[in-house]
């Protein structure tokens, strides 16, 4: 068992974004795993990441994921509920950008 001031960035991304990431990351030998995740209301595909960082490399990784996950607009066909025959209409939304949630690791173990 290793004790550690080490933090686990959790980052949830929208799919798209991954690539971009991955290239960005490896470039700074930064190393991440990756988990297929959906979430919100539209059940769109995400990508969770799991990523250590150091106080070195803590305020890079986050510029990083701003940098990469931008939100966007993206249209959602809603019927209109008013008419004989529901018609739809498309809606903007946003999304995309990134969830970040930063965890302490009291230890980590490697066999």
């Amino acid at each position: 068992m290793n004790e550690t001031n080490e933090k686990m960035l959790i980052a949830i991304v929208q799919s798209q974004d991954v690539d971009l990431l991955e290239k960005a990351f490896s470039e700074l030998n930064i190393s991440l795993n990756k988990m297929p995740s959906i979430g919100g209301f539209l059940g769109r595909k995400n990508m969770t990441l799991l990523i250590r960082t150091t106080e070195e490399t803590h305020q890079t990784i986050l510029n990083v994921l701003r940098d990469t996950c931008q939100q966007r607009i993206e249209y959602i066909a809603i019927p209109m509920e008013s008419t004989v025959v529901p018609l739809p209409t498309p809606t903007p939304i946003t999304v995309g950008g990134g969830t970040i949630f930063g965890i302490e690791i009291e230890h980590y173990e490697e066999f």
